[in-house]
């Protein structure tokens, strides 16, 4: 995990970054197709700022439970999965310091 620099290869940061753009890009857009399979009884008005699938899900008169385990499993795994990572570095980073036998390269390392 001390490695930062012989790990991040531009190789793999595109892939990070692409990776990213990817999941933001295609996130919506399931959200978009699973919204175009559902009725719309009567006109409704939003009132709020922008049409947002929370906000859209109460007005159909179809069923929603589909979109709604969607919403909850997309975003949730969005959510858990790069925080499940970025703990598990650090966990990795705390356990690489806890290995120093000098209490002085610990307080070195932890600054």
């Amino acid at each position: 995990p001390l490695h930062y620099t012989t790990i991040m290869t531009p190789c793999l940061c595109t892939s990070l970054v692409a990776f990213s753009w990817v999941i933001a890009t295609f996130n919506p857009l399931l959200h978009t197709l699973m919204m175009a399979r559902l009725h719309f009884c009567s006109e409704n008005i939003i009132h709020h700022f922008f049409c947002d699938i929370n906000s859209l899900l109460p007005l159909s008169c179809s069923d929603t439970s589909l979109n709604q385990l969607m919403v909850l499993s997309v975003v949730g795994l969005i959510f858990v999965v790069p925080s499940v990572c970025i703990l598990a570095s650090y966990g990795r980073i705390v356990s690489a310091v806890m290995k120093i036998t000098s209490m002085e390269g610990k307080l070195k390392a932890f600054s």
